[in-house]
């Protein structure tokens, strides 16, 4: 543009290229404020390539998803399942009838919500110490009660040894799908957690630290860490639990109330272990952890009030921070090419499980996704960083000083020639290990009036190929980055 205005004035005298100079002497903050001006003139190229961007989408999910089936939740299945929720939820209201016939209404406890978890075995130092050495052949246990109680300290022992942090959870899934694949959803939640990961570690990466301060993004690593922690801790047991089934060759799903598992929960697994139909099970799983932290986190005052409610979290759909995205393979460039959903409200339980199922659906019942997803697994160990998918664009170290002003580096999602990488940190960089509190004790399941209608129908999304919205997603915060920089808001990074 300054080369353009020096040729209409005639020739390209000194007297024309003073004020090119006197602009370059500008403060840093004026320039930034006049670039962020100028930005409208650029908006009709912006739409072209976003819609460009959209069709090239649009074409490359109906290629992934060209000639697949979808998955399907079974009749039979079904109405199983929910014959065996009733007989629970019959057996469940004679039960608090005969009690309340029986005796007057309780006191509360000593202990308080504490004390409706004193009966269940704790796990034992001896068997932390097993479960801190390598996996190996589990000892045999003797039988009945006695070697009922030593499995479930087992099971405990080793879910609470791998709920360190998200990268333990994160490898803990990826391992054990890679021993029982016929567990879909062991697959899904690795590539959900990795999202967690990466979403953990952007709090302290190149970007969030200039738009959020320390407190925020502490509230906000929080409840992405309780949440994480608690789904780990209830659903980890119950893979374990079932593999020991089938290396044992017992039922031994009697002992999922004792590990703390909702009712809902048991004849989901009694299914799947006569059948092998591992479409109701994910499902089950699903609306069960879902329903887990809706109390416990979503609902949670505190969270609610330091997160939920901000207007940061507010604005995660307009700057699309909501992405869980699974990396496929790469682009004729080399960059990443991602499938994924976006997830609008966080707070609405029964998005979050329909977000689920959908993601389940794409993962499964698309051949291109699964195999690139599954390879991406297979080949890279979940750090927390973004390099882990995208080491073009992200780097693990920090390559220029922290509090450096920041400067545009991308162009239609991609470095800009020239251009220092992000900075993305791995998890053990970013956060520090948090102990994990147990889960406030109760069971969520009411009845099956609630969770049939999610045992309905497990379509592919229409549109799931997000590489285009990715790179968008990135340019947006970049620009709200250099916007609260030019303006002077937003915190000091460092």
């Amino acid at each position: 543009m300054e080369a353009g205005s020096g040729s209409e004035n005639g020739q390209g005298s000194g007297r024309q290229e003073r004020p090119s100079a006197s602009a370059k002497a500008a403060p840093p903050q004026r320039r930034r404020l006049l670039e962020l001006l100028l930005l409208p003139a650029a908006l009709p190229a912006a739409a072209y390539a976003y819609a460009a961007g959209k069709r090239r989408s649009r074409k490359a999910a109906a290629a992934l998803a060209a000639g697949s089936p979808p998955l399907a939740l079974a009749a039979p299945a079904v109405a199983e399942l929910r014959a065996a929720w009733r007989k629970l939820e019959r057996a469940a209201a004679k039960a608090k009838a005969a009690a309340a016939a029986a005796a007057p209404a309780p006191s509360a406890p000593a202990g308080g919500k504490a004390a409706a978890w004193a009966g269940l075995p704790k796990a034992s130092p001896a068997w932390s110490a097993e479960a801190a050495a390598a996996l190996g052949a589990p000892p045999a246990l003797p039988a009945g009660p006695a070697g009922d109680a030593a499995l479930v300290q087992r099971l405990r022992a080793e879910t609470a040894r791998l709920n360190r942090n998200n990268v333990t959870r994160t490898e803990a899934y990826r391992a054990f799908y890679l021993r029982r694949p016929e567990v879909h959803w062991a697959l899904l939640a690795h590539l959900v957690s990795r999202n967690g990961g990466w979403n953990m570690s952007d709090l302290q990466g190149e970007w969030l630290p200039r738009l959020l301060d320390l407190h925020k993004r502490r509230c906000t690593f929080g409840m992405l860490e309780r949440a994480n922690a608690l789904i780990f801790h209830d659903a980890y047991p119950q893979l374990l639990l079932y593999e020991e089934c089938r290396r044992t060759r017992r039922n031994l799903l009697h002992l999922l109330p004792q590990l703390g598992v909702s009712a809902f929960m048991r004849p989901v697994w009694q299914q799947f272990l006569r059948t092998g139909d591992a479409v109701p099970l994910t499902v089950g799983l699903i609306v069960n952890e879902q329903h887990f932290i809706e109390e416990r986190v979503v609902q949670n005052p505190y969270y609610r009030r330091k997160v939920l409610n901000t207007f940061f979290f507010g604005m995660q759909s307009v700057l699309q921070l909501n992405q869980v995205l699974f990396p496929y393979g790469k682009d004729e460039g080399g960059d990443p090419l991602v499938a994924g959903l976006i997830l609008e409200d966080f707070s609405d339980l029964a998005e979050r499980i329909e977000f689920g199922k959908r993601l389940y659906a794409m993962l499964f019942a698309v051949p291109g996704v699964a195999k690139g997803a599954l390879a991406f697994v297979k080949a890279t160990r979940h750090t927390g960083s973004r390099s882990d998918y995208a080491p073009e664009l992200y780097a693990p170290v920090r390559h220029g000083a922290p509090g450096a002003a920041y400067r545009e580096r991308l162009r239609g999602g991609r470095l800009l020639p020239g251009a220092e990488p992000l900075y993305s940190p791995p998890l053990s960089a970013a956060w520090a290990d948090r102990p994990v509190d147990d889960p406030e004790p109760g069971d969520w399941f009411k009845g099956p009036e609630d969770v049939l209608p999610y045992f309905r129908a497990l379509p592919v999304p229409d549109r799931f190929e997000l590489t285009a919205d990715y790179r968008i997603a990135l340019g947006k915060v970049e620009l709200a980055v250099l916007a609260a920089s030019g303006s002077g808001f937003g915190p000091k990074p460092g």
